[in-house]
């Protein structure tokens, strides 16, 4: 005891001269705590009531004469008491028990003479229990309102009562501790219940042995605990469940197997206690005779405090504080100091393990306890202990913050120990992406494979740093082989790639890697990685691709999927990307894919890509063909000769022309009206590389004939020119007549010789007569080069079909003037002359003729009853003036559709026969003078 240090971690409260109220007159007999009230009985059978600070509440008179034992409950605001009563009718004393309800006053006339109320009175002794002085007092709240009390006595037996004592509703039951040989009886000096679970225990002790009861068996079994014993008030028990005794030699503990710890405290043990893990002693020195108050700090071995007290009648526990009770009357009360004070003292003596220990014995929180080791670890710096510094700070992991650590030890001399601190961080899981830099950073510098192969190959299952950390750290540092096999095991495709690309150059390596992903993975990584893939390896790539983009790829991968597989297959579109630099390889990837899938959800976009590469004539870039070729290839190359250079460029050209020429028209099926390319697209792109054939292709199939005959006037190809208005200018085939005219415009403004084309061109107006001859000799009489002998036989032939016209339009006047005069001699004779009807039959029935007859001026003759209710019109004569009205009233509704004439006369080869017509139909001379001026 004398080794253990001594500190001051308990002060005196209440500062100032506490005594024991004057109201309390009588001698302390007892004492209990509770409920925030002391409760003191004197030998005057009295009980007072105590606040905090020892001010008196009020007292009452609980017994005749003295008050032996008193205990407060802490569930129920009860009072216990056991004290002398005197009998009236034996004229005697004797033992009673008493419970007080301390909630129900009878006097409450004023607090100095209020009196609770008293619930039950119980003797102790009976007839079955013989009387015997008690030593030894204890009780147990169980389950309210059930209490159990037990009494130890002077000749060794121990009184139980179980019960509802207010209702006495109680068992009583004897116990015996034990029979010692020569049969003299031992007193029973310390009594406590043990509760662990459902099992109730109690502890008895006397002078010579320490029991313990189980009442799990009735009757309750004993055991014998240890053959030694103690005084009374040398009995406590620990918030362990343990029993403490104490004697002159030492202080021990029991727990129900036996004996536990037994601790060295010299001096006899005049009272003993337990107060938040603290052993409360009071000592009598062996040399001086004084009493010495100590409070042992048993789990970090050390004396919290001690101090010289006088003489104790009473220790307690109440208010936080501990609290004795001299024989004079006057108080002692103190109380432990708050957790940064005791600290404090610690750290000016530099007592810092022990200040750990103290904080951790007292479960303080983490935060607290890691300052303690912070302040503990720099106290070890400034020492230069940087291991054990290291070590505590290791211990602050989650608590304090690591830069103030890594600070501290960024210096090469001790990369040692800011290893250590890294490593634990990331063992924790409180490294950051920083750390992981700086602890492989240490690796490196340190040339430690070993300890870099274990963070980074661990098997634990268990990542405890940021990969792409890692991977970028480990891949600065040359250590490709941990990247790569960081970037393999968390799945982070892009970065193994990465490196084997960029810094490895394992193009091959790279494509097996990319091969055995996952579609989508595999995607993905060549949507990165895929122009260094198609510059180097265009081949391989190309398959990997068409394996992907394909039902080829999908069929190996639905062969070994056993459920049902939905192919989600990626577009080649996706893909063009990385073909920016190699536009032959991106030939060659389309057109492969293209033999494969037929009926792509792309084929637009790939159809347009194809013909940007076809109908380009200079692509600035070296064939995929030549990609690869070597020195040799380049010495080649450079002995070849401009021109062979450019007759192969001229080829190449060609071909590609040729497959444009393809593609445009297998892509634009005669059964489909739009293309399955762009058509506008397509036209820029022959027109800027003056690609003729494929413009005519897309001309005629958009049926812009006149646009097809500018290609070959823009060519001066005259006999394509003529070949193509023979095609495509025969309106009996759907073609457009008018492109002869056009033709004859453009021989009519060539300027040249071209007679034999006009002639030819001539031929065919005439034959579909499609423009009038006045309209030919302006056309031709612009072309200095054209002589008359060019039109000669076109003019003589018009001429004498004009001359057969006008004989047969003259002949057609006669005839319609002499119809003319008839017309009008019949309806003047109408007019003027009587009408004889001489048909004796009717018209509609050919019966004869009898009144009621009706005749019609057409001379038409018709009995009144065939008739019917008509008789304004003939019937036989009726349908035809109806048509001839119709057609009237159709002419009529015609002339006031201006769009329709002029439509009819721009279309028409001759316009004035157009508009002839309608004079002759009488259309025009009935046109209002308003409606001619709003016409257009």
């Amino acid at each position: 005891m004398y080794q253990w240090r001594k500190f001051e971690f308990f002060e005196e409260k209440l500062s100032g001269k506490i005594t024991i109220p004057d109201e309390i007159t009588g001698k302390l007999e007892c004492c209990s705590s509770g409920r925030g009230k002391i409760a003191v009985g004197c030998d005057d059978g009295t009980v007072s009531l105590l606040d905090r600070g020892f001010k008196f509440n009020y007292g009452f008179q609980a017994h005749t004469s003295s008050v032996l034992y008193v205990h407060h409950l802490k569930q129920r605001n009860f009072l216990v008491t056991v004290g002398e009563d005197e009998e009236i009718s034996l004229q005697k004393l004797s033992f009673v028990l008493k419970v007080f309800d301390l909630d129900k006053t009878l006097l409450p006339e004023g607090p100095s003479t209020s009196s609770p109320e008293c619930i039950q009175i119980l003797r102790i002794f009976t007839d079955d229990f013989p009387e015997a002085k008690i030593t030894s007092f204890s009780v147990l709240e169980e389950a309210p309102p059930i209490l159990l009390i037990a009494f130890g006595l002077e000749n060794g037996c121990i009184y139980y009562i179980r019960g509802d004592i207010a209702r006495k509703q109680i068992k009583r039951f004897k116990l015996q501790v034990e029979n010692t040989p020569d049969k003299s009886q031992l007193p029973v000096t310390g009594l406590a219940f043990r509760v662990d679970g459902q099992t109730l225990q109690l502890f008895a002790v006397t002078p010579t042995s320490v029991s313990l009861f189980n009442f799990k068996t009735q009757p309750p079994s004993r055991q014998t605990l240890d053959n030694i014993g103690c005084k009374i008030s040398s009995v406590a028990m620990s918030d362990r469940l343990e029993l403490i005794m104490g004697r002159p030699e030492a202080v021990y503990f029991y727990e129900v197997d036996g004996r536990g710890p037994c601790w060295a405290f010299e001096g006899e043990k005049k009272f003993l206690g337990w107060f938040r893990g603290y052993l409360l002693c009071i000592v009598e020195d062996q040399r001086t005779g004084q009493n010495i108050f100590n409070v042992y700090d048993l789990k970090n071995r050390l004396i919290a405090h001690s101090i010289l007290v006088k003489e104790v009648s009473h220790m307690l526990c109440e208010w936080g504080n501990v609290v004795l009770i001299m024989t004079d009357k006057s108080v002692l009360c103190i109380g432990e100091k708050d957790m940064e004070s005791k600290l404090d003292m610690l750290f000016k003596k530099n007592l810092y393990t022990v200040a750990i220990n103290l904080v951790q014995s007292q479960q303080a929180d983490a935060a607290a306890t890691a300052e303690v080791l912070r302040k503990y670890g720099d106290h070890l710096y400034s020492k230069q202990d940087f291991d054990e510094a290291m070590s505590q700070y290791i211990h602050t992991i989650g608590h304090l913050e690591p830069s103030y650590v890594i600070q501290k030890f960024l210096d090469a001399q001790r990369i040692y120990n800011l290893t250590n601190y890294l490593e634990s961080l990331h063992e924790k899981g409180f490294a950051s992406k920083d750390h992981t830099t700086l602890l492989l950073n240490c690796y490196t510098k340190l040339k430690d494979v070993d300890k870099l192969n274990v963070f980074i190959k661990s098997e634990d299952g268990e990542r405890k740093f940021d990969v792409e950390t890692a991977i970028r750290v480990c891949r600065a540092a040359n250590y490709h082989e941990h990247a790569m096999y960081v970037a393999k095991k968390a799945g982070r495709h892009e970065w193994y790639l990465k490196i084997l690309l960029e810094d490895l150059g394992s193009y091959e390596e790279a494509l097996k890697y990319i091969s055995s992903l996952e579609p989508s993975q595999a995607g993905v990584t060549i949507k990165e990685y895929g122009k260094i893939l198609i510059e180097h390896k265009p081949v391989e790539t190309i398959e990997i691709l068409l394996r992907l983009c394909t039902e080829e790829g999908e069929a190996v991968r639905r062969g070994s999927s056993n459920g049902t597989y939905v192919p989600m297959l990626p577009s080649p579109v996706d893909f063009l990307n990385i073909f920016i630099h190699h536009p032959y390889s991106l030939m060659d990837f389309l057109e492969k894919y293209t033999n494969k899938v037929k009926d792509s959800p792309a084929q637009l976009e790939i159809h347009n890509t194809l013909l940007e590469i076809y109908l380009s004539n200079d692509l600035n870039f070296p064939p995929s063909s030549h990609v690869d070729v070597g020195k040799n290839g380049n010495l080649r190359a450079e002995q070849s000769s401009a021109k062979g250079k450019d007759a192969n460029k001229s080829k190449e050209c060609h071909e590609k022309f040729q497959k444009g020429l393809r593609l445009l028209k297998s892509a634009w099926p005669s059964d489909q009206e739009t293309p399955m390319y762009d058509v506008d697209l397509a036209i820029i792109l022959c027109e800027m590389n003056g690609f003729r054939e494929g413009l005519l292709f897309l001309y005629e199939k958009m049926k812009l004939y006149k646009e097809v005959i500018g290609c070959y006037m823009q060519a001066h190809d005259h006999e394509g020119l003529i070949a193509c208005c023979k095609r495509l200018g025969d309106s009996g085939k759907g073609g457009d007549s008018s492109l002869w005219a056009d033709l004859l415009k453009y021989f009519g403004e060539l300027g040249e010789d071209c007679s034999k084309e006009v002639k030819e061109v001539l031929s065919y107006i005439e034959r579909d007569d499609i423009l009038p001859p006045i309209i030919v000799l302006q056309t031709l009489s612009r072309n200095p080069c054209l002589t008359l002998s060019v039109i000669k036989d076109y003019i003589a032939r018009k001429l004498e079909q004009e001359s057969k016209l006008i004989d047969q339009d003259r002949r057609a006047i006669e005839k319609y003037q002499e119809e003319t005069v008839a017309m009008r001699k019949e309806i003047h004779d109408l007019r003027t002359n009587a009408k004889i009807f001489q048909l004796s039959k009717c018209s509609t029935c050919t019966f004869t003729l009898d009144l009621p007859a009706v005749h019609f001026m057409c001379m038409h003759s018709f009995h009144q009853h065939c008739l019917g209710d008509n008789e304004k019109e003939c019937p036989e004569c009726a349908p035809e003036y109806r048509s001839v009205l119709e057609m009237k009233r159709s002419l009529e509704q015609n002339s006031k559709n201006q769009d329709q004439f002029y439509q009819q006369v721009k279309s028409s080869k001759d316009g004035f026969s157009v508009i002839a017509e309608y004079f002759g139909k009488g259309i025009i001379s009935k046109t209002t003078i308003g409606s001619v001026d709003n016409t257009p």
